[in-house]
């Protein structure tokens, strides 16, 4: 599987290394050059010359999500970042792929109502700090009721790949 990262912050360069470890395929975006080299370097030095083949480092979303099938975001999660960022994956992504939001305050059918597939949508909730610690804590997906079961599915995989233990809640329809 191939997984788009958008942010290489602390929360996006964990997050790659993770998944490359995890023998997923990823691609970590970042607008900020210093941000994408910071990261660069951090997971080089992590994996040695096995990065190469696992991690592409590119500087657009559009070069991050063409071939993903799971895309997480690394965006603040305030309203505004969630719903532009979720906008701009919504027109690039190919129609297939996931998004997995980070976000401890927003509610998911919220902001999967501003994608054309809300079935496709996730959020992952918990706070990034307590994500970048060991792997093993149980993890909070937090689905909609549009939020198709090969989503739910999908998301769970990826996490079970990395060493948690998720768990899934549905959020009550409006």
């Amino acid at each position: 599987m191939t997984v788009a990262i958008v942010g290489a912050g602390p929360l996006g360069r964990w997050l790659a290394l993770s998944a490359a470890r995890a023998g997923y395929r990823v691609f970590l975006e970042d607008v900020m050059p210093s941000n994408l080299h910071h990261a660069q370097e951090s997971i080089r030095q992590e994996l040695g010359q096995q990065a190469l083949p696992s991690v592409s480092f590119v500087t657009t979303i559009e070069d991050a999500v063409r071939e993903a099938e799971l895309i997480i975001d690394c965006v603040p999660d305030e309203l505004e970042s969630k719903l532009e960022i979720l906008w701009l994956l919504d027109r690039m992504a190919p129609p297939h792929a996931v998004f997995a939001t980070p976000t401890t305050r927003l509610s998911i059918a919220d902001l999967a109502h501003c994608t054309y597939r809300p079935e496709r949508c996730i959020a992952i909730a918990v706070e990034a700090s307590e994500l970048t610690g060991q792997a093993g804590p149980k993890l909070l997906l937090r689905a909609a009721p549009a939020t198709a079961p090969e989503t739910v599915a999908l998301v769970e995989g990826f996490w079970a790949r990395l060493g948690f233990a998720p768990t899934v809640e549905w959020e009550k329809a409006d």
